[in-house]
Order: C-alpha cells, then sequence, then structure tokens
C-alpha cells in the first residue's frame, strides 16, 4: 500500500488563537520580546494589507500604522492549543504528529477511503478547520518533507508515485534547509527543486554536506521519515457500574473502596499522586450528583483517602437509588517512590489532617509560616496556604539574635538618649530597666518600599525589667524616638 501524508501549517495559529478569545476588527499583531526589543511574531490578514510583515519591530510597525492593536506572544497558551488540534485530528487516522510550532502531520495510509477519498477528507478538514477560525495551508504528497513542502510552499496534492513533478518548481528552501544554503544554491543556478534533483549528488555533498541530500532524498522518498505520533498521557479515572441501585452511606463508601484501590493502582505505576479527586454518582434516573475532594498534599494511599469522602457522601442525595459510581483524579502531581519511615509517616498524618480541616473551611484557610530571607523582624515571615508553601527542606533558619516570641507594630514611649532609659512607661506599665542587652543595628532594605521603616536604621535592645517584663525596645537615630516591639518567653 502506498504512504500518504498529509502536512497541515497554520500560519497564523498565534493570532486566531488571540482573536478567538478578544475578536479585533482591524490590523493585529502578536509580538514576541527579543533583547529587549518586541518584533512582530505573527499578524492577521488586515495587519499584512497595511503594509506590516512578519520580524518587523513593534514600534515602527506602530509607527506605520497607528490603529494597530497587538498582544504579547503566549507560546504555552500555542503549545496546548496545537496539541488540541492533534487530538481532534485522530478523528481521520490514529497517527498524527506535531510540526511544531505551528503544524501537524498526519499519516493517512488505509484511512482516507473512510472519508471518501483523499479530496473529501481534505475537504472536510479545510470546512471544519475554517469554520472555527483557523487559516490553514496543507499539502498531501507521499513522504513527510514533499508533504511539508506542498503545504509551506505551493499548497496542493502530489499524486501517488509522483512526488518529484509535484516539487521541481518549489523553490530549495521547502526541503528545510538553512537560508544560507538556500542562497547559495540559488547564485549556483539550482535554485529549484527540479534542478537540484538533477545535480551531481557528489560536488553538493562535498560543498554543503551530506544533510543537503539527506533532506532532498527524504522528500522524494529515498529514505524514510516516520510520523511520530504523541503518547496519550495516562488517565486517572475508574468507575464501578451497578447491577441493582444503592442509596445506604455504607454502601457507596464500599462501591468508593474498590475504585480507590484500582486508581491508587494506576498512579503508583505512574508514579503519581492525586491532588484533586471527583467522586460522581449517578442515579437511575438520569441525574448526577458529585462529591468533590482537594488533598492538602499527592496522595495514592487508599486507606488514607477514603474516610475524606464521608462528609461529602453522607450530604448526598441518592433520589431512587445510585447505579453508577465514577471516580477520577482531575489533578495529579509527581510522587516518586519513597523509603518508608516515621518521618514519611507523620508528613502523611499531617497532610490527612489539613484535608479533614479543609473539608470544613476551605483549604485557602489552612495557612502555616514559612521562613523569608530578610533581616528585617517583620518580613523574616510568611504566611501561605498549606497547600503552595514549599516544603522545608531545612530546620528554621536561626536569627543571629535571640528574637522575641510576641511581635507586634512598634509602640511608641516617653524616653530620651541613645541607651535605654532607667524608667519607663509602657501600656500603663511603669517599668524599671534592670538589664539591657545591645544594641542591634538593623538596616531598611532599599529596595522595598515600606513606611515604617522611612526613620532609618534602628538600633534594637532586649531589656529586662525588674518587673519581670523581657521587651524588645528599638532607638532610631536619624528621628530619636524608642519604641516596643516585641515580648520575649
Amino acid at each position: 500500500m502506498q504512504r500518504r501524508i498529509v502536512s497541515i501549517w497554520f500560519p497564523r495559529l498565534a493570532t486566531n488563537r488571540a482573536l478567538r478569545y478578544c475578536p479585533v476588527e482591524g490590523p493585529f499583531v502578536v509580538s514576541q520580546r527579543l533583547n529587549n526589543t518586541d518584533f512582530i511574531q505573527c499578524l492577521n490578514p488586515a495587519a499584512e494589507r497595511a503594509g506590516l510583515s512578519r520580524g518587523m519591530t513593534l514600534a515602527d510597525a506602530r509607527a506605520f500604522c497607528p490603529p494597530l492593536v497587538s498582544t504579547p506572544a503566549d507560546r504555552a497558551g500555542e503549545r496546548r492549543l496545537l496539541r488540541a488540534l492533534r487530538r481532534w485530528a485522530l478523528r481521520y487516522c490514529p497517527w498524527v504528529g506535531l510540526e511544531e510550532p505551528e503544524g501537524l502531520v498526519l499519516d493517512i495510509t488505509g484511512s482516507a477511503h473512510l472519508a471518501g477519498g483523499e479530496g473529501r477528507l481534505l475537504s472536510d478538514m479545510r470546512e471544519r478547520l475554517c469554520g472555527t477560525g483557523f487559516d490553514l495551508r496543507m499539502g498531501l504528497a507521499d513522504t513527510r518533507g514533499a508533504a511539508w513542502a506542498l503545504a509551506h510552499y505551493g499548497e496542493g496534492l502530489a499524486a501517488p508515485g509522483n512526488t518529484l513533478a509535484a516539487l521541481a518548481d518549489l523553490p530549495v528552501a521547502a526541503l528545510r534547509i538553512s537560508e544560507e544554503h538556500s542562497v547559495s544554491l540559488q547564485r549556483l543556478g539550482l535554485g529549484r527543486i527540479g534542478a537540484l534533483a538533477g545535480a551531481p549528488g557528489a560536488p553538493l555533498a562535498r560543498r554543503f554536506g551530506p544533510e543537503l541530500l539527506d533532506l532532498l532524498d527524504r522528500a522524494l522518498g529515498q529514505q524514510p521519515e516516520a510520523v511520530n505520533p504523541l503518547a496519550e498521557p495516562p488517565h486517572f479515572g475508574v468507575r464501578l457500574t451497578l447491577p441493582e441501585p444503592i442509596g445506604r452511606t455504607e454502601d457507596v463508601m464500599a462501591g468508593l473502596c474498590r475504585l480507590l484501590d484500582r486508581l491508587c493502582d494506576k498512579l503508583r505505576g505512574q508514579e503519581a499522586g492525586a491532588r484533586e479527586l471527583r467522586l460522581t454518582l449517578r442515579r437511575v434516573d438520569g441525574n448526577a450528583a458529585h462529591v468533590d475532594l482537594r488533598l492538602a498534599a499527592a496522595m495514592r494511599d487508599a486507606e488514607r483517602i477514603q474516610p475524606l469522602f464521608t462528609r461529602g457522601v453522607e450530604g448526598v442525595d441518592a433520589g431512587f437509588g445510585i447505579d453508577q459510581l465514577r471516580l477520577e483524579a482531575t489533578l495529579v502531581e509527581p510522587l516518586p517512590l519513597q523509603q518508608m519511615g516515621e518521618r514519611t509517616a507523620a508528613t502523611d498524618r499531617l497532610n490527612a489532617l489539613v484535608t479533614r480541616i479543609g473539608a470544613r473551611i476551605g483549604l485557602e484557610n489552612v495557612l502555616c509560616f514559612r521562613p523569608v530571607d530578610s533581616h528585617i523582624p517583620e518580613r523574616s515571615f510568611a504566611l501561605v496556604p498549606f497547600t503552595e508553601a514549599p516544603p522545608m527542606q531545612e530546620p528554621w533558619p536561626e536569627p543571629p539574635r535571640p528574637r522575641p516570641l510576641i511581635l507586634f507594630p512598634p509602640e511608641p514611649i516617653l524616653a530620651s538618649g541613645s541607651t535605654p532609659p532607667e524608667t519607663f512607661r509602657w501600656r500603663g506599665l511603669r517599668l524599671t530597666t534592670g538589664r539591657a542587652t545591645g544594641p542591634e543595628r538593623i538596616a531598611p532594605e532599599w529596595w522595598v518600599e515600606d513606611e515604617n521603616w522611612r526613620s532609618g536604621v534602628r538600633d534594637y535592645w532586649r531589656v529586662e525589667t525588674r518587673e519581670g517584663r523581657r521587651l524588645w525596645l528599638f532607638h532610631t537615630p536619624q528621628a530619636p524616638g524608642w519604641f516596643v516591639q516585641g515580648i520575649f518567653p
């Protein structure tokens, strides 16, 4: 059977994607920053008609076309869209690969007749893609290289076994060679593929290297070039269909136990853990109830996960009965295998506790402290959600000097001089200094705007009073004043 390859090129993939979310009438471009300069990466037909082109600086384009609308490039979003298009193209054949950054390649060998022939297959592709707002060009040939050349330089269809005739009038750049080699070949009078194919190979190999002839042989089918489809990502979902409807919480939990065992086996095989789970309970009337569970950390232990579903399952209305259970891990994270120990068990217990609390008040409301690299006392820690906190690889760093257990906004006291006062009043108490340790000078971070530190450096003292209070005082030399900011245990 003759091999047949389709190449699909989306020359305006970036602008098509952007305009799907925010339609714009008139000139529109997608820009990319390179060496602190914005260049046009992609543009719509209206921008081309206005005289703009790819590679032009955005500043020049705006001067040339004042009503121009632009948006920054989103490479990650474009890659996601291209992969979504690849999944869509699986309707035509099982072998679909990527021609990044703006194309797809399909091996339709043995599949074209299912769509009524090659012509109808290409027409159906074009109609569906153009109907959803995509600009595209397609090529069909016996080889991957020839299909790519037709899509980019001469959109059309090469008859089976007639590859060279279809490519003969195309420029040598259609062989995917470098621009430097393309210019050199044109100077030699070999600007077309037909002329290049008829030239002696040995002199070309000596001058341009073997890669030029390899690309030519691949395009003409003298060397194989495979279409490598992307492996489908693993699907972490399991289902249980029941012969008789159930309605009791105990029965639902028993079915969930069986589903969790199967799901955790899948996760373990991929060295992954679930962060978000969804249990779907289908009732006999066709409606479905959903129980969502967010975990504090990636987990794949069925015994620990199952009790966390209890509260959600108890609140489900079973109606006339539930005849199907479906469990899916909607968010999965890597979870490599590791040696079990006391520390790992303690971490798992903590994650399970946080998950139970988060199921009641929301995981985003469970907060924890994390150290921050700063000498400023009130900036040496951060309060972040437990699920977003990076794991503590080392113990909490020790400060250069002892820090108070209780820290609060500075409270002024009446005192003068650069050393702690012998007596002072604070919060209605008259205190007497027994021993003072210091000073520890802390300078403000000039790159951070903070109204509390506009007075400049602070000289901190650890003061033990005769009344038993152990306070943290500081003095501001630039604007003389004394303040209390913390209490030692």
